[in-house]
């Protein structure tokens, strides 16, 4: 029997490839969004219950830290969506290959800054 395998496993030592990031973070947007759909829900509620509570809202998302929110809920949607869309172009048999893999997820960071980017400049 082959005897090369690791004794101990040290975590923060083990180089994971990129479409491990990839997948990983795909996970936690998907959690963030999440979050940010209950905080949506309340602040669409609050707006629509009176004018004085639209008002309210509207002024509050003026505050820098409520649009930083958005703009973390923004990008958490745009990785997400461009990290699903990759996974629903592998379904179809495109990109299934180490190299194909690793391509796809190069694909997905470079097309998540972007958007990521742009609702930065739409939410400020």
């Amino acid at each position: 029997m082959n005897k090369k395998r690791p004794v101990n496993l040290d975590i923060g030592t083990i180089q994971l490839p990129i479409t491990s990031y990839v997948s990983i973070l795909h996970r936690v947007s998907g959690v963030v969004l999440f979050g940010a759909i209950a905080v949506f829900l309340w602040l669409l509620d609050a707006s629509l219950s009176s004018e004085e509570g639209f008002n309210a809202i509207k002024e509050t998302l003026g505050n820098p830290f409520c649009k930083l929110v958005v703009w973390a809920s923004l990008a958490g949607l745009a990785y997400h969506m461009a990290a699903g869309i990759r996974h629903l172009i592998m379904d179809f048999g495109l990109g299934e290959t180490l190299e194909g893999g690793r391509l796809g997820a190069k694909i997905v960071l470079v097309v998540a800054a972007i958007l990521i980017l742009l609702a930065g400049v739409w939410v400020a």
